[in-house]
């Protein structure tokens, strides 16, 4: 996309635990947990903005302060220099972060979630217990 990245700075920014329904509120998370999804990385929400018709930039080199191990965060245009939004379907922020988390679940590259293990399979039948003699 050709963007302007002179004016960079005034892009919103958009940090994956905003949108990670593990994460509390207190540890950052800006949207309800039943709306979020499980653990988006950044180029997952980079890739969701794209889809959206977003200019967008990805910055793998910044963290989010709370939770600095994770790294990693996406500048979004949702304004143009004009005052015109670049996709009238998304007018704000949070809408923003609504979108992105419907869409990264259904992500190409996210891995399937791991089906829990049966009750048959997950005992702990001849470990532990008392010796015999």
């Amino acid at each position: 996309m050709d963007v302007d990245l002179q004016n960079i700075k005034k892009w919103v920014i958009l940090y994956p635990i905003y949108i990670n329904s593990k994460k509390t509120l207190a540890e950052g998370r800006r949207i309800n947990a039943s709306k979020a999804c499980e653990n988006p990385t950044c180029t997952e929400v980079y890739d969701c903005c794209t889809h959206l018709k977003i200019p967008c930039v990805i910055e793998t080199e910044k963290a989010y302060p709370r939770d600095f191990m994770q790294r990693g965060r996406v500048r979004v245009m949702l304004k143009k220099e004009d005052g015109s939004f670049s996709n009238p379907a998304i007018t704000s922020r949070k809408q923003l972060m609504l979108q992105v988390a419907e869409l990264v679940p259904r992500h190409p590259g996210r891995t399937k979630k791991q089906e829990p293990a049966t009750a048959a399979g997950s005992s702990k039948a001849g470990k532990g217990g008392k010796k015999k003699r």
